[in-house]
């Protein structure tokens, strides 16, 4: 096959690819629940009790919508309020009603929607007591279940701030009927300031009860405000070494999941919410909620994984279980647990990607604007790859001095169909020109090949590094994660390919050739919505390619014009002389 169509058709496949995975928005899963919890119960469907266990697990009954008269409390707190453990990195609020997690701001990430204030990961404008809060209680009973939910714990401090030191928050309740619960939190173990390690206990009258902890709807906001591209929210766990990422359709097929599961939890596109059991065995049970937009009149929805986790291993009825809720940087999942860091989907060229990420970062270590710096590490990229490039170029060119010939060879056969025997002659007399002429047709698309896995690689660490979101550029770009509000840098892309395309050695098919200067139109148009730190390597790459061409057209001058003959002869034919 001739180079440039082969070269055209991945080229194709290459834009669909890319227009799939990164600018198509799925359709969010149909509602399993349609249902609103009354007040003061548990809504249908939500996670209550053991996983997997279908009496805890099943929806309040019209009888139980408000919680069973309680037992006399002996060890409680008075009311219900917030106690604030306060870090360097995070800022969270654990209230005494269940000792359940309110809030859980992370101070290095400004919000989805107001970016004056931190990033909250526990999502607050679900009304109340319709699904468990983050570190939930419950255990096999429902009535049970429902009094550790409403229970007012005592804690063992007022609030906590701790700086980047360590630090421990303890909850207690007992009543008369001989429940006792205990729950302890372990702020920044080892240093690592996103890691909560909670330690729960049940037990009545002396006797141990199974523990479940719940999340209820991770994570963040359900949806991207102001129209930004973003992947949804899914489960992540890492299983029989490796990583498995379940969509809401998946989970409604399969949501439960036993054994050793490294890590388990729900990711949305730069964060991550997990639990991670290391060498515990676990019940991890998903649920995806889809619950309708705050304030929205139009029946729009959003997208919400809940999860609860059951320490089966656990010994004499307490729970340890370590929890990671923060954003997914690679260095710092790294820190935590090295199987961590693959939370990151980095894709097929994971491998190229990693060492890419950590030049950009060792880049915007000088620099201090990951802008400069992508523009930096693109023109490093493009000069490793100007090698091949130029072999590319030139071999192009030499294939563009035989198109004559080669357009002449074709004509000549053009009447006989492909399934034709006739039509191997064609191809025997092409190639017998090809080595004539000292011309490898494959010699074009080889080396661009190549460099394929690096264009890729760096345009999969863009979309995927949280180091991007919220790092501004300069003038109107605030935000390198971001669309370009004003379409600047999307046009100017969009000119220097169309530049790009103008000087590249075209062929005699002028069907092909308005297909190579429709693609700079198409690429725009997909650009228009990409985050800018993307356009901006776009951008850098075609300018560089630019310069590349240029420098080759002067080493190599203006394409020979080789006579042509007006009627093609086979090769080696000496009875036919050419004009």
């Amino acid at each position: 096959m001739e180079k440039r169509v082969f070269l055209a058709i991945f080229l194709c496949f290459a834009v669909a690819a890319i227009w799939q995975s990164y600018f198509v928005t799925k359709p969010p899963p149909a509602p399993p629940v349609t249902t609103t919890a009354p007040a003061g119960g548990v809504a249908p469907g939500a996670i209550v009790g053991a996983p997997g266990n279908p009496a805890a697990s099943a929806p309040a009954a019209a009888g139980a919508e408000t919680p069973p008269p309680a037992a006399a409390p002996l060890v409680a707190d008075a009311s219900a309020r917030d106690i604030v453990v306060e870090t360097d990195s995070v800022r969270a609020v654990i209230s005494t009603a269940g000792a359940v997690l309110t809030s859980w701001k992370l101070k290095k990430y400004p919000g989805e929607i107001d970016s004056h204030q931190p990033l909250e990961l526990v999502p607050q404008d679900i009304p109340p007591n319709t699904y468990p809060r983050p570190f939930t209680l419950a255990t096999d009973d429902p009535g049970l279940s429902q009094t550790l939910a409403h229970a007012l714990f005592q804690p063992s401090a007022d609030g906590l701030s701790l700086g980047n030191k360590p630090g421990t928050l303890s909850f207690q309740y007992q009543d008369a009927a001989g429940l006792n619960a205990r729950k302890t939190f372990y702020f920044q173990p080892e240093g690592k300031s996103y890691v909560v390690n909670v330690e729960a206990a049940i037990d009545v009258r002396g006797t141990s009860q199974p523990v479940v902890l719940e999340w209820g709807p991770a994570l963040g906001l359900g949806y991207t405000p102001n129209g930004s591209q973003s992947l949804p929210v899914r489960a992540v766990q890492f299983r029989s070494d490796k990583v498995e990422r379940l969509t809401a359709d998946k989970l409604k097929e399969q949501g439960k999941f036993e054994g050793q599961l490294r890590y388990a939890g729900v990711e949305e596109h730069y964060f991550l919410s997990a639990v991670l059991p290391g060498t515990q065995s676990v019940a991890v049970q998903y649920q995806p909620l889809t619950l309708p937009l705050p304030g929205n009149a139009e029946g729009k929805t959003r997208t919400f994984v809940a999860y609860a986790v059951r320490a089966t291993s656990a010994g004499q009825g307490t729970a340890t279980l370590p929890f990671f809720m923060g954003p997914k940087d690679f260095d710092v999942l790294k820190a935590v647990d090295v199987e961590l860091s693959r939370a990151i989907d980095f894709g097929m060229f994971a491998w190229l990607v990693v060492p890419l990420l950590q030049t950009l970062k060792w880049i915007n270590g000088f620099l201090g604007n990951f802008g400069w710096s992508i523009i930096v590490l693109t023109v490093l990229i493009n000069l490793a790859m100007f090698p091949l490039r130029h072999k590319s170029m030139v071999s192009m060119r030499k294939m563009q001095a035989l198109q004559p010939e080669i357009k002449s060879i074709q004509d000549r056969y053009a009447k006989y169909k492909l399934t034709d025997p006739e039509r191997q002659k064609m191809n025997q007399e092409m190639m017998a020109l090809y080595k004539q002429k000292g011309v490898n047709p494959a010699s074009g698309c080889v080396p661009m090949l190549l460099t394929m896995p690096v264009l890729f690689a760096f345009y999969q660490m863009l979309a995927s590094s949280i180091e991007l979101r919220g790092a501004p550029f300069m003038g109107w770009i605030h935000d390198l994660s971001k669309m370009d509000p004003y379409y600047v840098t999307p046009l100017i892309m969009g000119a220097t390919m169309f530049w790009q395309q103008r000087m590249m050695p075209t062929t005699a098919d002028p069907v092909q050739a308005r297909m190579f200067m429709f693609m700079p139109l198409v690429f725009t148009i997909m650009f228009l919505w990409a985050p800018s730190g993307l356009v901006i390597y776009w951008l850098i790459s075609n300018i560089m390619a630019i310069g590349q061409q240029t420098f080759t057209n002067r080493i190599i001058g203006a394409p020979a014009r080789p006579p042509v003959r007006p009627v093609a002869a086979p090769i080696g034919d000496k009875s036919r002389k050419r004009t």
